[in-house]
């Protein structure tokens, strides 16, 4: 009997759960914290920043049925490689891998690591920066660890991806239900005018989208991971994309109205303590006339 060549495969441990935590989960991260701010400095006002952020949620949506189709023809894992790939040839694919791998992707994940090592040791230096090398080892560390349990075990690793994706969204639903709460007790000043000094130029518009676009980053995920998907039909992955990309506009549109909300709360309390500051002052200044 001839010897059977087995072919080399992945396990196939994702399910829909898995596959809508890996989108969502990396989507909903620590831009939506982030860029919010360089967004509405950039373009200028909370009227036209909302709609920077709901037109590249529709871009970014629009791209997912590409590759929902990509995906449905190409059933391998390695998202952008294999499709360049089959349709470029080797060469190009190279280029396109030896970039991403030595560039690209290690500058992503070092961003993202540090944005979330600055946010995990504010609490303990509340009254200054936090050092730099301290935030440099606390993303370092977490890099690793997270390294660790993905190169172990998938579902260890779908495990941790669907508990994170859940704690953010929670965090997410808390800060929103607040904007929601200042909405209904009329903080609505910085929706007045919601459009006046917008900036219209090709500048401001590109960093804003640019920024945009780079919250939404990780809608593509999933097709990296085509051969451990426990049913990569079309079904499951239409519904995965849908599902996550739908949720995460919404909740990226609802987090700026809340950071809004917000703005106009301190802005109002600003006002409030200058104006009693004043009167103080004024007072002050009358009784030290009458004593004279």
């Amino acid at each position: 009997m001839e010897d059977e060549r087995q072919k080399l495969s992945l396990e196939r441990e994702v399910g829909l759960a898995g596959a809508v935590s890996l989108i969502a989960g990396t989507m909903i991260g620590s831009g939506i914290f982030m860029s919010p701010q360089t967004v509405l400095v950039t373009i200028g006002s909370p009227g036209a920043s909302l709609v920077v952020w709901a037109c590249c949620g529709l871009l970014v949506i629009l791209a997912s049925f590409c590759y929902v189709e990509l995906g449905s023809i190409f059933r391998e894992s390695g998202g952008e490689y294999i499709y360049i790939l089959r349709t470029s040839g080797p060469p190009v694919a190279f280029l396109l891998i030896f970039s991403s791998v030595l560039f690209v992707r290690p500058a992503g994940v070092a961003g993202i690591a540090l944005s979330f090592a600055q946010y995990a040791v504010a609490p303990f230096y509340s009254d200054c920066a936090p050092p730099l090398l301290i935030v440099k080892c606390v993303a370092a560390v977490a890099i690793i660890i997270l390294a660790t349990v993905n190169c172990l075990n998938v579902r260890i690793a779908v495990s941790v991806q669907v508990f994170s994706m859940v704690v953010k969204v929670l965090a997410l639903a808390g800060m929103i239900a607040g904007g929601v709460v200042m909405l209904a007790r009329g903080h609505t000043e910085n929706f007045q005018d919601s459009f006046e000094n917008t900036n219209v130029g090709i500048n401001p518009i590109g960093i804003a989208f640019y920024q945009g676009l780079w919250s939404y980053d990780g809608w593509n995920n999933l097709n990296y991971v085509m051969e451990e998907l426990k049913r990569p039909e079309v079904q499951s992955i239409i519904l995965s994309f849908h599902l996550t990309h739908r949720a995460s506009l919404f909740f990226h549109s609802l987090f700026q109205t809340q950071e809004y909300q917000v703005q106009c709360v301190v802005k109002t309390n600003n006002s409030k303590n200058s104006n009693n500051k004043e009167r103080e002052t004024e007072l002050h200044k009358n009784n030290q006339t009458g004593d004279i």
